[in-house]
């Protein structure tokens, strides 16, 4: 990037950014709703962002992660007994039916959840009538197919959670990385109900001013980046826009940029160089996010790439194995209360604290959107898979 645009980059986000991270934390026991958003490609080339690899090693990594991510997290548990599963938002355009078998039978074991993610627009600007067929077909795969994704009571169309595989979501990067003005109008017409795409990577062009909030979007879906304003969910009024706008951290490691005389950003990205520690951790709950007039309830999600060989340690080595013990065995001493959650699930509770519920959040995780596994079985749509949970 340029200076230049750095420039305007720094004069859009770090106002907020340092407010955030010299804010005081809130006094008194707080429930942390934590969220792991998994950029989950199993075809990544660390070497080259553009290639994918043999298939055999895509099918290698999936087996591998399946096999020993439940031993490494099954001994932390949270409040609730629950451990700390990832939201696999898989690409759509890298659809591959046996793949996704697998990981969907992990999933449907207990150890997390499939979203739904997007890369489009990179060679050349996606059109609005493409992404709707796309996403429309990869939700429905992935519901009827593999019997991912959620419903809300009453209604039969899946319902689902996105990540935006490039950043630059509704076209906010400058007509780069994806080219679909209306695409949150597109999100909503085909069950979108929250997006998790923000905030980007550092430095990134589609990072908007408004930080580490939960919001409903206050623009017209159909234009150009409506995410960039918003209304603040808040604790007695029922959102009504769709899909929901929540946000990970961003804010100033101020610790960091004293060491290297620069300003540090945190974005919550999980990552080879960076691995999750308390110090990191802090910060995330630095950012605040929340429900107004809900304070004590305090959102959290973070983001990685798991299949990017490159990031074992910190999303399933030592250095995560480390950091989840701490997290875990300290939460008491810290006044914490924790909940690991899907991305569903963060949206439902964020939902049940704009209704004015109140209790312990984890009582509010299928509060509206429903697991599409938990549906009876529509024989000319849907094939059962082996269900069994970990104790």
């Amino acid at each position: 990037m340029s200076l230049g645009k750095k420039i305007l980059y720094a004069k859009k986000v770090l106002p907020s950014a340092t407010w955030r991270a010299l804010r005081a934390s809130k006094d008194g026991p707080v429930h942390l709703i934590f969220a792991l958003a998994d950029h989950f490609e199993p075809a990544i080339d660390p070497d080259d962002g553009g290639k994918r690899v043999p298939r055999p090693e895509q099918e290698q990594r999936l087996e591998s992660w399946a096999r020993e991510y439940p031993k490494v997290i099954d001994g932390w548990r949270d409040h609730d007994g629950r451990p700390l599963v990832h939201t696999y938002f898989y690409p759509a355009e890298q659809y591959d039916e046996g793949l996704l078998g697998m990981l969907a039978a992990h999933c449907h074991a207990g150890w997390g959840e499939v979203e739904v993610h997007l890369h489009h627009g990179l060679d050349q600007p996606d059109t609005a009538e493409n992404t709707r067929r796309v996403l429309s077909e990869h939700r429905d795969r992935l519901a009827f197919r593999h019997r991912c994704l959620a419903f809300a009571e009453g209604s039969s169309r899946p319902a689902y959670a996105f990540v935006h595989g490039n950043f630059a979501l509704a076209n906010s990067a400058g007509g780069r990385f994806c080219g679909v003005d209306s695409e949150l109008q597109i999100l909503a017409d085909t069950g979108c109900y929250a997006d998790f795409t923000l905030p980007t990577g550092i430095w990134h062009p589609a990072q908007i001013a408004k930080l580490n909030s939960v919001y409903e979007c206050a623009l017209p879906l159909d234009q150009p980046m409506p995410h960039r304003n918003g209304r603040d969910l808040t604790a007695g009024r029922v959102p009504k826009t769709f899909p929901l706008i929540v946000q990970g951290p961003l804010v100033v490691d101020f610790r960091r940029s004293l060491r290297f005389a620069r300003p540090i950003l945190e974005n919550g990205a999980i990552t080879g160089a960076n691995p999750p520690t308390l110090h990191r951790f802090a910060l995330w709950k630095q950012a605040h996010v929340s429900v107004i007039g809900r304070p004590d309830w305090l959102f959290i999600k973070v983001f990685c790439h798991s299949m990017n060989p490159t990031q074992k340690d910190a999303v399933i080595g030592s250095s995560f194995r480390c950091f989840l013990s701490a997290l875990v065995e300290g939460a008491a001493d810290r006044s914490e209360t924790l909940h690991f959650v899907t991305a569903r699930e963060m949206a439902n509770i964020l939902l049940a604290a704009c209704d004015g519920r109140d209790g312990n959040p984890g009582d509010y995780r299928d509060y509206r959107f429903k697991r599409f596994a938990d549906r009876p079985l529509s024989p000319e749509k849907s094939t059962p898979i082996p269900v069994s949970l970990p104790r």
